[in-house]
C-alpha cells in the first residue's frame, strides 16, 4: 500500500510561488499600497551581492535669467546621486513529527503551507517597521517629521496629541505634495482615541466584504509594532507615520528552480527528512528587496551579509537622497 509522502504535497517550485504571491495578497502595507511590488526591484533582488545602487537625476534648480545684450548667460549643470538598498536574505524552518500526525488525526504540514503566507507576511511587517524607526532617527530625516508630544502628562493637550488638527500638520511636513499621502500607520491605543473622537470613518471595500478604516480620507492600518516609549517625566510617547503610494519598493528573486544535488527540492523549497528522530523538515529560504524610495541604507554599522532587525533600526544606517517632498513619509511622535 502506497503512502502520501510530503513530496506529494509540496512542489517545491510551486510551494515558493505560492509563498511569494500569499504573503503580498495578507499583507496590510501592501494592501494599503504602502509597499508596491517594483519588476525592477525583482530584477536587482535577482543579481549577486549584497546591495544594489539605483543613480537617479536630481531635479533642476537654477534661477530664471534673463536675455540681455550686456551679459551672458550663466551656465548650470544637472546634479546626480544615488539610492543604495541592502538585499535581504532569511529563511525559515518548520518541522513535523511522525506522531503529531498520527496522534492528532490531522496534518500538520498541510497546516505549515496553509500558514507560510500569513507568518512571511508579518515579517514583512516588521521590517517595514524596523526600517521606519532606523529612517526617522537619521538626522537627515527631520524636515519629514513632526515632534509635538510631550514628556509629562500635566504637559499633554491637544496641541500634543494626534488628531485632526494636529494631523493637517503633519501632512504640511510635504508642502504641496502632501495631498499624495493616501495612508497611516496607527498604534492600537492611537487608533482607539481618534474612533473616541469619530474622527475614523469605516468605508465598504469594493467587494463589500470588509470595512476599511479611514482617516482623513487617508488608510489606516493599525500595528502595535510601531515605536512607543515612555515620557521622559511620565506619560506614553506615540509615533504614527503618514505613506504615499510605493513608499517602499518590493522586488522578490525567485531561487535556483533546479533539483538539488544531494538533497530533495529546491534552494527555495527544501524537503529534508530526520529518520531517526520520525522528523519532516521543510526550509523556506527567500531573497528580496524591501526598500524605502529615497532613503539610502549605507551600512555604516552591518555586521552580516544580511541587516538584522537592530541594524535596521540604526539611524547611523540611513541617510535621505531625495528631496524631503519626495520621500513618501511622514513621522509624528505625539500623546
Amino acid at each position: 500500500m502506497s503512502k502520501t509522502a510530503v513530496a506529494d504535497i509540496i512542489i517545491p517550485t510551486e510551494f515558493e510561488r505560492y509563498a511569494i504571491e500569499r504573503t503580498a495578497q495578507l499583507s496590510a502595507f501592501v494592501q494599503s499600497g504602502i509597499v508596491e511590488h517594483a519588476p525592477e526591484f525583482d530584477v536587482l533582488a535577482a543579481g549577486g551581492g549584497r546591495e544594489v545602487m539605483m543613480p537617479f537625476w536630481k531635479d533642476l534648480t537654477a534661477t530664471r535669467q534673463l536675455l540681455s545684450d550686456s551679459a551672458t548667460l550663466a551656465v548650470n549643470k544637472i546634479g546626480s546621486d544615488k539610492d543604495i538598498a541592502r538585499i535581504q536574505n532569511d529563511a525559515q524552518v518548520w518541522s513535523v513529527n511522525h506522531l503529531a500526525k498520527v496522534v492528532s488525526g490531522d496534518d500538520p504540514m498541510q497546516a505549515i503551507i496553509d500558514l507560510v503566507g500569513d507568518y512571511w507576511a508579518r515579517v514583512d511587517q516588521t521590517l517595514v517597521v524596523s526600517s521606519l524607526k532606523g529612517i526617522f532617527a537619521a538626522g537627515s530625516m527631520a524636515g519629514n517629521k513632526l515632534a509635538i508630544a510631550s514628556e509629562t502628562v500635566a504637559g499633554q493637550s491637544a496641541t500634543t496629541r494626534l488628531n485632526g488638527s494636529t494631523f493637517v500638520d503633519a501632512t504640511v511636513k510635504l508642502g504641496d505634495r502632501g495631498d499624495r499621502l493616501t495612508a497611516v500607520a496607527l498604534h492600537s491605543a492611537t487608533e482607539a482615541a481618534l474612533r473616541k473622537l469619530d474622527l475614523i470613518d469605516f468605508v465598504p471595500d469594493s467587494e463589500g466584504k470588509a470595512q476599511i478604516k479611514t482617516f482623513q480620507g487617508r488608510r489606516v492600518i493599525v500595528d502595535d509594532n510601531l515605536p512607543t516609549r515612555a515620557g521622559t517625566t511620565d506619560g506614553v510617547v506615540y509615533t504614527s507615520y503618514l505613506f504615499g503610494p510605493g513608499a517602499f519598493a518590493r522586488g522578490v528573486a525567485p531561487l535556483e528552480s533546479a533539483p538539488l544535488q544531494g538533497g530533495q527540492g529546491t534552494e527555495g523549497v527544501e524537503i529534508a527528512r530526520v529518520p531517526l528522530d520520525s522528523d519532516t523538515v521543510l526550509i523556506n529560504r527567500r531573497r528580496y528587496i524591501l526598500h524605502p524610495r529615497g532613503v539610502k541604507f549605507t551600512s555604516a554599522a552591518v555586521a552580516g551579509d544580511t541587516p538584522t532587525n537592530a541594524e535596521l533600526e540604526n539611524g547611523a544606517n540611513w541617510t535621505r537622497v531625495f528631496e524631503n517632498k519626495n520621500v513618501r513619509m511622514v513621522a509624528i511622535d505625539h500623546n
